[in-house]
């Protein structure tokens, strides 16, 4: 074990980081210049990359939050020799047997159930693999203002893009929203609509046909991505791609918003988006999909965004987000179970992490620069233990590391930019 440990821990991962983007930097500039054969070519010699192959297993088995997830056979986990043993079976990924998924179920806030549907590591190296060769030449046809599960791009470039459509100068207090919601989109994809959009030699697609089909329910036997895959979300991506043509709008995701002016038909827009998601296998969902004026507010991203009547545009964490995030706090600080220094440590990553997702917004003001959290927290720390004043404002100041804040001065990717490019 400690022989393959050292083999593991020794190998050369900026050289296999280097190594790879090398080759999806080749694909990128191909899919540019329209050379498809190029571009297949490419991609096999990803599949057969030694160093892609051990950064999928790598990614998989070590750096993702879901690492220690089960699939169908039971395994949580992988020991150095199980993943250099990965790293060499992926030689076949040409010809690979994708197992079946194992299925949980996570309640929805609405009340619905939403199925996960979770390969086994094995399955997920190959997906990651196979995502290394398709990313960089899908990167190449996708949309500028679609910022979901892409490289480079994050929900603050989506945050931002709303802002530029909303501020004063753009007369925002005269707009409407069209909050659009498409049903059960992940389990309403089209197979064949999904593979006649995807850029890869004929073995990637045997592949991902093969993992489409391992997670099919017997009532839509062609549709569904299933949700728990690497993969996944790019093959969303690829589906929905060119939606955002229809009309000014952003796109994170399945999560879409578009800009109305004051005489524009929201009926017109709503069918023609209806069209393109009927090819795809999908609707529009009539329940969740709302009409909004800009100066009565909409949530989307976890924040609020509002214009008020003095066109002023404002960003801010909304209720849902900001809820969820004290009671994450108040369960912590109120654990008798852990010692105040441990409150402390487990409170600063949790808090940081929400002041930097929010940090575009505003967040002055008593309720978002958390003061009231603030100052309950150290009355709390104060009566443990009956610790003294200086060493509860100590481990105050630890638990809410201060992040600053710069209301709408993110800077947005330009265009199509890709880091590929």
């Amino acid at each position: 074990m400690s022989n393959h440990s050292e083999v593991w821990s020794s190998q050369n991962w900026k050289k296999f980081q280097k190594d790879l983007f090398r080759l999806q930097k080749r694909i990128y500039k191909a899919m540019q210049n329209g050379d498809h054969r190029k571009v297949r070519n490419l991609q096999r010699l990803v599949l057969k990359s030694r160093a892609a192959r051990m950064l999928a297993v790598r990614q998989v088995s070590e750096l993702n939050s879901g690492k220690k997830t089960c699939g169908v056979n039971g395994q949580k986990s992988l020991n150095f020799e199980q993943r250099l043993n990965l790293a060499l079976k992926l030689k076949r990924a040409n010809n690979w047997e994708h197992q079946g998924l194992r299925e949980v179920k996570i309640p929805k806030k609405n009340g619905n159930i939403r199925t996960l549907k979770i390969p086994t590591i094995a399955d997920r190296a190959w997906q990651c693999l196979v995502k290394y060769a398709l990313e960089p030449a899908h990167e190449a046809t996708f949309h500028g203002r679609s910022y979901g599960f892409r490289p480079g791009r994050s929900t603050q470039d989506a945050q931002k893009y709303i802002f530029n459509h909303l501020r004063s100068q753009s007369k925002g207090h005269e707009k409407r929203v069209i909050e659009l919601d498409i049903e059960k989109c992940f389990d309403r994809i089209n197979h064949s609509a999904i593979m006649s959009k995807v850029i890869a030699p004929q073995q990637i697609k045997t592949g991902l046909w093969k993992y489409l089909k391992a997670g099919v329910s017997p009532e839509f036997p062609n549709q569904e991505t299933p949700q728990g895959g690497a993969v996944s979300p790019l093959l969303a991506n690829i589906a929905l791609n060119g939606i955002e043509d229809i009309y000014p709008s952003v796109r994170y995701a399945d999560n879409m918003v578009f800009f109305l002016k004051p005489k524009d038909s929201a009926e017109e827009i709503l069918k023609k988006v209806q069209q393109f998601l009927t090819e795809r296998g999908m609707n529009v969902s009539a329940k969740k999909t709302k009409i909004t004026r800009s100066t009565a507010g909409f949530d989307f991203l976890e924040w609020h965004f509002k214009v008020q009547k003095n066109g002023k545009f404002r960003c801010t964490p909304n209720e849902e987000n900001y809820e969820k995030f004290r009671l994450k706090v108040k369960a912590i600080v109120n654990n008798s179970a852990l010692a105040t220094a441990d409150k402390a440590k487990k409170l600063a990553p949790i808090i940081q992490d929400w002041r930097n997702y929010h940090r575009y917004c505003q967040m002055d003001g008593s309720r978002f620069n958390l003061w009231y959290l603030r100052h309950d927290t150290f009355k709390k720390f104060l009566k443990d233990k009956n610790k003294g004043k200086n060493e509860a404002i100590k481990l105050v100041n630890k638990a809410f590391p201060a992040v600053p804040y710069s209301e709408n001065k993110f800077v947005m990717v330009k265009g199509e930019k890709s880091p590929y490019d």
